[in-house]
């Protein structure tokens, strides 16, 4: 059996790092292993892992891991690294300004400058030498070894320089350029870019670090929100515990103001509840007894008796952390491509230096010329940024799409998003709320609209049927007064009977109130024909010997679904109505929302069968859905979107799950997967781009090196940062109600 293990990874410092580490597993005897280098944590999954051989392959390839829980921490403290960029920057500065400007060079300024900058190469940039030196003991070169490598070089030959050359002579002077010039600068020292360098590099890991660390904020947020303790009732008291003591069919009192510790079903109390931690809206949600309640939500009124149904791992609240957490820490095709280019790129960058080098050597030489060309090529060249361009961006978009109630599944899923031509939808739970509900009452001459649904509502009270619940709601919700019905009688599928004020009264199809001696007059006839060609439901009411009305129910539309319907066709989706019911109740609710293109009367295998039609045909189709009956269809298409209201079959089968179920918010989830998927693109780009144009011009002797580890530094925050964006992401509901 097929099991999964989530480590936390300590001393990744590179992208480098995260593939070597994913090797070094996948290497373990049936394991199969994701690194991510943004969360520091590895997911292998495989039969009959062995924790031990896993811990040693990390352990032998220069980390050190443990096994992931909710309380470790694999990242390194922003403390340490903070420490270290603060007391290097203030030793850098006069460093960098005796260096730069030469009215402040005073007789001997380059000897103060080399006892300032020494400490910092040697303790300041320990942390780049140290994995530097573990990577080279497994005969493995990262993007540490690059700017370990350039500080050095740096910092030799300055020291060269100032002990065997004219840099320590009286009267010596610099200028700094951010453009070298082939053939000048003989007898200069380099200390200010191996200081300079050492400082930009701690700037970016630990604007890098917190960065990293915004970004998987929202995960966290949602796995805190959660409440720490309960309220249950044991016997008659009331006895505070600690959450992990709650047990299944605990009775849980929550006063205003407090969070449900777990999900449960109401069992007394009127409230009204606050779920946008889960859902994204803002509006509270009323709720009564029978009611769904999940942890993490807020009471906002009212004294609730919550039973507990599920606890610990099975609430749905840590199904949201879990599905979330799992597509952050999975990779994109295009990710993959990057960590490919990553571990062949730190070797072929120390050869072009080396080249470069020899290559100024042997045409110019001039040996400050070309240690000027190598170092600043083994420093501009460190391509951490594409290491950070899928995942940070992963950890930002699926972060807010929790915050939103849109559960990404994982970054395949932003892949698909990009080319979709057609979205399915089915009605019931999706376009409609699946509640029937009543919509008119028609009256016969000599009858009222009130009369007619009380008389329906005092047979109707006796039923559980949807429609009898429908009628009843209808009535109590207009406080409608009605008698209590004896003798009360139902026949499955056509209707109930019973006693009004001592006279017969049915309710039920037209049809069998006709067999049962209710006659009916034209008018009505036609009324009730009319309604059901729109495809509601009509149920018509008898009293005494003839029909006296009917009731008009059917199945409400969502508010947002004429909206919604609208933002998916300015995203370029054709919307389809697939669905299990007939023809006529489809094409009306299909006619109010706006779509064109119906498939009525579907079985699951057949709506599975469209889906397959349609992609055969060229579309690249997503599916939305919420019921048993939608799995196959939304496990079929190419984007299966699962409404979160609906079924755990549909959920599970679903690539996006829409917390709320409010159909506005598919829309959402398409355009942050696409905005998350665009932002993973740009970075990439970039990433590829700055190497490109940088390493010719820092072979070409065209770069100071001080200059290229700045620019290096930054492009990782870049990335980062561009990443942050996606935070910003606005619902479109939100953009409407400003």
């Amino acid at each position: 059996m097929s099991t999964s293990l989530t480590l936390d990874i300590e001393g990744m410092t590179c992208a480098s790092c995260a593939t070597r580490i994913e090797k070094a597993l996948n290497k373990v005897e049936g394991a199969q292993a994701e690194v991510n280098y943004a969360t520091e944590r590895a997911t292998v999954t495989g039969n009959a892992l062995s924790t031990a051989a896993l811990l040693s392959a990390i352990e032998q390839a220069g980390y050190s891991a443990e096994v992931h829980t909710d309380t470790s921490q694999a990242t390194e403290g922003s403390g340490e690294l903070l420490r270290r960029l603060i007391i290097s920057g203030s030793v850098s500065l006069p460093v960098m300004v005796l260096s730069m400007i030469p009215v402040l060079q005073f007789p001997y300024w380059q000897w103060i400058v080399a006892a300032l900058a020494l400490p910092i190469v040697i303790w300041g940039a320990w942390p780049f030498h140290r994995a530097a030196a573990i990577n080279a003991r497994h005969g493995v070169a990262t993007m540490d070894t690059l700017i370990s490598l350039g500080v050095l070089s740096a910092s030799g030959w300055s020291l060269y320089a100032l002990f065997f050359g004219g840099a320590g002579a009286v009267g010596m002077t610099m200028t700094l350029s951010l453009f070298g010039t082939p053939g000048e600068g003989s007898n200069e020292i380099f200390l200010e870019v191996a200081a300079a360098v050492t400082t930009f590099m701690l700037l970016g890991r630990y604007l890098e670090h917190r960065a990293k660390r915004d970004a998987g904020a929202a995960l966290r947020a949602l796995m805190e929100s959660g409440a720490s303790e309960a309220t249950v009732l044991r016997g008659d008291a009331e006895v505070l515990v600690p959450i992990g003591q709650v047990v299944v069919g605990d009775v849980m009192v929550v006063r205003p103001g407090e969070r449900i510790p777990t999900d449960g079903t109401i069992e007394s109390g009127q409230a009204a509840m606050d779920t946008s931690m889960m859902t994204g809206e803002s509006l509270p949600r009323d709720v009564g007894p029978g009611d769904l309640v999940f942890g993490g939500t807020i009471n906002t009124s009212g004294l609730l008796r919550v039973v507990a149904t599920r606890i610990g791992n099975d609430t749905e609240l840590a199904r949201m952390a879990a599905m979330v957490e799992a597509a952050q820490t999975g990779k994109s095709e295009a990710q993959r491509l990057a960590d490919r280019i990553s571990a062949v790129f730190v070797p072929i960058v120390m050869v072009i230096a080396v080249v470069t080098f020899i290559a100024w050597m042997v045409f110019d030489g001039r040996v400050d010329v070309a240690f000027q060309a190598a170092v600043a090529t083994l420093i501009i060249a460190c391509p951490c940024a594409l290491g950070l361009a899928t995942p940070t961006a992963l950890l930002v978009g699926t972060g807010r799409g929790a915050q939103l109630g849109l559960l990404i599944r994982g970054p395949e899923v932003l892949e698909r998003s990009r080319s979709l031509d057609t979205i399915v939808l089915d009605k019931t739970g999706t376009l409609t709320t699946g509640d029937m509900s009543v919509t008119s009452v028609i009256a016969v001459a000599g009858h009222t609209e009130n009369q007619v649904v009380a008389l329906a509502a005092a047979i109707e009270t006796g039923s559980e049927h949807p429609l009898a619940k429908a009628v009843v709601e209808y009535v109590r919700g207009r406080s409608i007064d009605f008698a209590q019905a004896s003798n009360f009688v139902a026949t499955p599928g056509l209707g109930a009977a019973g006693e009004v004020a001592g006279k017969p009264t049915a309710v039920g199809r037209m049809g069998w109130l006709d067999d049962h001696g209710f006659s009916a007059d034209t008018e009505l006839g036609d009324a009730v024909a009319l309604a059901q060609e729109s495809g509601h439901t009509v149920i018509g009411v008898g009293h005494g010997e003839t029909v006296v009305g009917a009731v008009v129910i059917a199945d409400t539309i969502k508010e947002s679904s004429v909206e919604a319907i609208r933002h998916l066709r300015s995203m370029g989706l054709t919307p389809v109505m697939a669905t299990g019911d007939h023809e006529v109740v489809a094409r009306g609710i299909a006619d109010q929302v706006g779509i064109e293109t119906v498939f009525s009367s579907l079985t699951p295998e057949e709506k599975a069968g469209l889906i397959t039609r349609l992609q055969a045909e060229g579309h690249q189709v997503a599916m939305v859905g919420d019921g048993i009956n939608d799995a196959p269809a939304l496990a079929t298409a190419d984007l299966g979107i699962a409404m979160g209201t609906g079924t755990d079959a549909a959920m599970s089968a679903g690539d996006i799950t829409i917390v709320s179920g409010d159909l506005l918010s598919v829309s959402d989830g398409i355009s942050l997967a696409r905005r998350t998927l665009g932002t993973i693109r740009g970075n990439l780009f970039w990433a590829f781009a700055y190497n490109v144009a940088a390493i010719p011009l820092a072979v070409s002797a065209l770069l100071n090196p001080l200059v290229a580890g700045l620019a290096m530094a930054f492009s990782s925050v870049f990335v980062v940062t561009n990443s942050l964006r996606l935070r910003r992401f606005r619902p479109t509901a939100a953009l409407h109600s400003e």
